[in-house]
Order: structure tokens, then C-alpha cells, then sequence
């Protein structure tokens, strides 16, 4: 039960040129830095995600929800496109159930103007429907504005991280005791 706190920090994105690597690599450095916290970076584009679902678990879906069955809280790392997060994103959420339940998870969104926000509000309702706990503190960043630059985003970040370690140790501990009920 106790140990580190097994975080899973998903790059939602998988466009080639994307800037989701870049802000994975800026919060990776904050989170790694970080007493008793293991991170565990979860690319979706290093995985061979079905286009469409299965009747048969692959290699890749496998692999994929052995991650998320590992980790104790999540972080996704996601770009807002059209108001929303990226297609592969919620292909993959959705390859995944019982591997998210009753377990934190954080947001790190960026675009322009809006800062992701449109996207961290549909993962929110998404994330809560698969009974996963989104602590409030949440990472939003213009790219065209300034990025990770400056210390708001890292304050920010450092919020989020105190809340979901919080998060993570309650859940893990209860999760312990009692098996959750879906």
C-alpha cells in the first residue's frame, strides 16, 4: 500500500510536429523533482492503437491498460483542438474501464487564447463518467502567450501536483480496504 506515488503522465496528442512533447518535457521536469512520486510517461503515439474497437484485446490495448492498471493518478498532457482534445485521446480513454476507477487525475491543456480550457472541460465530464477523481487544480497555457514561461504556469503545476498526490494516497488506501464499486 505504501511506496511512491505511481503517476501516469499521458501525452494526448500523436500529430507529427506537435508541441505535446515540448509541455510533457516542461512538466515531466517539475513532477520528476518531486519527493516520492514515480512518473511514467505514456505516449500514445509510441503505442499501436486500433483505429476502431476490437472484438480481441491487441498487443497495444494490452499494454496500453497495463499502464493505466499501475498507475495510482494520472496526468494527460493534451492540446486543445476545435474546442475539444484529440480524437486518438479518447480512443484510447476508451480502451480503457476498470484501470481508471477511483483513481486522481490532473490536467496539463495548451492551445491558443483559450488555453485548453474547452479541452480539460470535456476530459472532466469524460474522466468523472469513468469514475475517476478530477482534482480541481488544473495547468492551461497559450502557446502563442508565453507558453511555460514564466512562474505561473510552474505555481500552477505545483497545485495540481500537491492535490493529486493527495488524491492518490486517499484512493490508493481506500482502494486497499475495500474493493470500489462501479
Amino acid at each position: 500500500m505504501g511506496g511512491p506515488v505511481r503517476v501516469a503522465v499521458i501525452i494526448g496528442s500523436t500529430r507529427e510536429g506537435r508541441a505535446g512533447e515540448d509541455v510533457a518535457r516542461w512538466f515531466l521536469a517539475l513532477a520528476r523533482g518531486r519527493d516520492g512520486m514515480d512518473v511514467d510517461v505514456v505516449d500514445l503515439a509510441a503505442f499501436d492503437l486500433p483505429a476502431r474497437y476490437e472484438c480481441e484485446v491487441t498487443p497495444g490495448v494490452a499494454a496500453f491498460t497495463a499502464r493505466v492498471d499501475r498507475a495510482d493518478a494520472f496526468v494527460i498532457v493534451t492540446p486543445e483542438y476545435n474546442h475539444s482534445f484529440p480524437a486518438p485521446l479518447k480512443q484510447a480513454i476508451d480502451y480503457a474501464y476498470d484501470e481508471w476507477q477511483a483513481k486522481p487525475v490532473g490536467f496539463v491543456a495548451y492551445g491558443h487564447g483559450s488555453e485548453g480550457l474547452y479541452a480539460i472541460e470535456h476530459l472532466r465530464t469524460i474522466c468523472t463518467e469513468l469514475h475517476m477523481v478530477p482534482v480541481r487544480g488544473r495547468v492551461n497555457l497559450d502557446l502563442l502567450g508565453g507558453g511555460t514561461g514564466g512562474d505561473g504556469p510552474a505555481r500552477a503545476a505545483e497545485a495540481m501536483l500537491d492535490q493529486l498526490t493527495w488524491w492518490a494516497l486517499a484512493t490508493r488506501e481506500a482502494r486497499a480496504v475495500r474493493p470500489y464499486v462501479s
